[in-house]
């Protein structure tokens, strides 16, 4: 198989090791800047599973589209920031000439509504999302640091579509040394990941914490409480489907398990602020606020929570 990586920040680089490991053609689009950097050093994952190392010459790294072969990609996976997906979606409906007729495009992405931008340009039958509640860092351009992990990666649709195609990617993932596997249910997957993001990671980057820090005094506690109550109530009144009967129940679970599991991770929105880079708080909180509109659900503590970031990533 042949595949582009949109994007060569930290997962994008872990894949793309994770891929090349097992004898898979790998091609990165990128900036200039990490271009550069992965064209002139191997790429390394590291971290909690097996190190891998692909040297340059096991890879190839674009920056114009312009260069790249006709009909050349089989899949091409979106690791990009949730702010690039309009740019990247347009960019990619401009050069479909080097993409094969029945590409399959995955968004490895934060988030919930990131497919609906390639929605506008590919069929819904070509359009996949994958949940992922593995985290990743990056120390230098070219190396991964895969750091906590609590449940394998899902493929799936939103769109009802068939994802057995996805499963020899799956298989190509987990065969790499991160789990992985296929899923007809990626909605429900994906909104346990957004309860989780949405609860942590806005308030973590605020504080300046990892995620077990926020569960230590009343006050971050009581935040969290409100937080996740007003999401389930979007989700409920919004009628997506959820793992749990009712709030009480995901935070037993939330508490005792999930958060210990990934104490010492500093969010993505707190990496991103700690860079001064925007954040993907809109693709976050911000759908939690347009569902919460939409449904006139009461979301005060999340407005607070996303005008606060916004407040941050203003002087950025």
């Amino acid at each position: 198989m042949n595949i582009l990586i949109e994007g060569a920040g930290s997962i994008g680089i872990a894949l793309g090791a994770s891929l090349i490991s097992q004898k898979q053609d790998v091609s990165f689009f990128a900036r200039e800047k990490t271009a550069k950097a992965i064209k002139e050093n191997p790429i390394e994952r590291t971290g909690i599973f097996n190190h891998i190392t692909c040297q340059t010459n096991e890879y190839r790294v674009y920056t114009d589209y312009g260069d790249i072969p006709e009909n050349t990609f089989d899949y091409v996976f979106i690791c990009s920031k949730t702010t690039a997906n309009k740019q990247i979606s347009k960019r990619l409906s401009e050069n479909k000439n080097v993409l094969k007729d029945n590409v399959k495009i995955i968004i490895f992405q934060n988030g919930f509504g990131n497919d609906k931008d390639y929605l506008k340009y590919f069929q819904k039958q070509q359009v996949f999302c994958a949940r992922v509640i593995t985290g990743f860092r990056r120390p230098k351009r070219n190396i991964s640091e895969v750091t906590v992990h609590t449940a394998p990666i899902l493929l799936g649709s939103l769109q009802g579509c068939d994802v057995s195609e996805l499963k020899p990617i799956a298989n190509l993932i987990n065969d790499s040394g991160i789990p992985a596997n296929i899923t007809d249910n990626v909605e429900e997957y994906l909104w346990a990941k957004m309860l989780y993001n949405c609860t942590l990671n806005p308030l973590g980057a605020i504080l300046g914490v990892n995620y077990g820090k926020l569960t230590e005094n009343n006050y971050s506690v009581n935040i969290m409480n409100r937080l996740i109550d007003e999401i389930f109530n979007v989700i409920k009144k919004a009628g997506y489907n959820i793992s749990w009967h009712s709030a009480k129940e995901y935070k037993e679970l939330f508490y005792e398990k999930l958060v210990p599991d990934t104490y010492n991770h500093q969010s993505s929105t707190l990496q991103d602020i700690s860079r001064k880079q925007k954040t993907e708080i809109d693709s976050l909180t911000g759908y939690i606020i347009y569902l919460g509109k939409k449904y006139d659900v009461d979301v005060t503590v999340n407005k607070t929570m996303y005008n606060l970031i916004k407040a941050i990533e203003s002087d950025f």
